[in-house]
């Protein structure tokens, strides 16, 4: 008899964390002047390798897998919330961790960081406490982006900083699905030192926050306990009609939209939709995946079930901008068909379990 979604057995035990992450310290800040410090070595989780078919999804998400995984820690447990997704009228859910889970599984706490003077200066406080400050800057000076953004747009992301030196004007930081470093003009950029932005009384402080690892993380059976208990919360969160159902009867008036408004809309539309969509369900297979290694009874069709949704949703973005460069009309009704019926054979079942 196998046991229900609430039970756990012989889990592999969770990588710990190392010990200078385990506790807050309550040293005192450190002189102005950071000592340099070898490259951090990180090599990217493996859910950002291998087969994927979204291999990347929302900055956020990136971040946190990232952060996650140098912290020693397995992002796989945390992916719980993915099942509460919904379409938001013009978008489906930007999903990410709730902080709340994060805190429960690994310890690690999230809290706003107050930014009174500067921002170079908070962010080396924190650094040098051993916290990692998430900040939201311009891609514009992110040399990892040289593909899309770099010194060509201006788009609002989130970094993870964990080392900064004032003195060489270099930090490094989580971004994505690695870690990166940078320096020089691009680190005046980040922190709004350049000319251009002196003088400048109506500019805002970004939003930053700061991640301290307050407690032990959870290990092991007891992880895994924890995350399916997450999951059987998040369940009862969860749409009460189809998601993809909605998303249907609203995309005619989304489809004229995208004919008259062009490829300059389809990047930002495919990223909230499509992307969005399919990455969500990516992770929620891999997730339940992971469950089933920890010992847990899903039936091998709910996670592939979910990984279709994943792959119908890369098909149908390349429909699409096929159609627009046609200027045809292409409603995509047998994508949403494979849509529709993926999430009911993903959702209600899964949520049997855990009655």
């Amino acid at each position: 008899m196998t046991p229900p979604l609430t039970t756990v057995w012989n889990g592999p035990a969770a990588v710990s964390p190392p010990a200078s992450m385990r506790v807050d310290t309550l040293a005192p800040v450190a002189p102005v002047i950071a000592p340099a410090r070898p490259a951090r070595s990180h090599a990217s989780h493996a859910l950002h390798q291998g087969d994927r078919v979204w291999q990347e999804t929302n900055c956020y998400v990136d971040l946190w897998i990232e952060l996650l995984h140098g912290f020693g820690l397995d992002p796989r447990a945390a992916f719980a919330f993915t099942v509460t997704q919904d379409f938001e009228g013009d978008q489906f859910t930007f999903f990410k961790f709730p902080l709340e889970d994060i805190e429960r599984l690994y310890g690690t706490q999230v809290q706003e960081l107050a930014v009174y003077d500067s921002l170079e200066d908070r962010v080396f406080a924190q650094t040098q406490r051993g916290h990692t400050v998430l900040v939201e800057v311009d891609g514009f000076y992110l040399p990892n982006t040289r593909a899309t953004s770099y010194r060509r747009e201006h788009p609002k992301t989130t970094i993870g900083i964990d080392f900064i030196d004032p003195a060489s004007r270099h930090l490094g930081y989580f971004h994505n699905t690695g870690y990166h470093s940078l320096g020089g003009e691009d680190y005046d950029g980040v922190f709004r030192k350049l000319p251009q932005f002196s003088n400048r009384p109506d500019l805002l402080f970004p939003y930053v926050e700061f991640a301290k690892q307050a407690r032990p993380a959870l290990e092991g059976t007891a992880l895994a306990e924890a995350s399916a208990e997450l999951l059987c919360a998040h369940l009862a969160r969860r749409p009460l009609r189809n998601p993809v159902s909605q998303w249907r009867a609203a995309f005619p008036a989304h489809l004229e939209t995208l004919l008259e408004r062009g490829e300059p809309f389809f990047h930002p539309y495919s990223f909230n939709l499509m992307r969005q969509l399919g990455a969500n369900f990516e992770f929620l297979s891999k997730y339940l995946l992971w469950l089933t290694a920890q010992g847990f009874d899903v039936p091998d069709a709910i996670p592939a079930s979910a990984q279709t949704i994943a792959s119908e949703a890369m098909v149908m973005q390349f429909r699409l901008v096929r159609a627009m460069a046609r200027g045809r009309r292409d409603p995509c009704d047998d994508c949403f068909d494979v849509l529709e019926a993926a999430w009911e054979n993903t959702l209600p079942p899964l949520a049997a379990l855990a009655l």
